[in-house]
């Protein structure tokens, strides 16, 4: 039996919403199927930020890992990147998945202050080889983070 997306119409709490934008049966980078969503207000429906998420494990999800997340200047410091991450988890739990690794930037002190309020296990900082995508100058390194659900 092939993968099978599941509905995301209640990924929702009394703060946001992830509204969907689309699906990929085979991520590209990561080899595996792929959500990606709004992160909106639950009362006006304005665009926060953007979260995705990587279903399933495999090599090429270790430095990008399974869950991405961005939010917008005006909204930052509301916790909205922690609590959009707390709804894609119900999804994974959905999909049988018992943990995700998430990634980020050493020096992004906001994204490792949310992976540690989400009960987030740092296995490592670790240097992205030389020649991966998300390899540059400016970003040598990962925060490797597993959250077991």
């Amino acid at each position: 039996m092939g993968f099978e997306f599941l509905d995301t119409a209640n990924l929702a709490d009394s703060e946001i919403t992830l509204w969907l934008e689309g699906i990929k049966p085979i991520e590209e980078r990561g080899g595996v199927p792929s959500y990606s969503f709004s992160i909106c207000d639950a009362a006006s429906g304005d665009r926060m930020g953007h979260l995705s998420f990587r279903v399933g494990h495999n090599d090429n999800l270790y430095y990008p890992g399974n869950i991405g997340y961005s939010v917008e200047p005006p909204y930052r410091g509301g916790h909205y990147a922690e609590k959009a991450c707390r709804l894609a988890f119900r999804l994974a739990r959905r999909h049988g998945m018992e943990s995700v690794i998430v990634t980020c930037d050493p020096d992004n002190a906001a994204s490792r202050k949310a992976c540690e309020h989400l009960g987030a296990e740092l296995l490592e900082i670790a240097d992205i080889p030389a020649g991966h995508y998300l390899r540059s100058a400016a970003t040598p390194q990962k925060c490797i983070y597993l959250i077991q659900l």
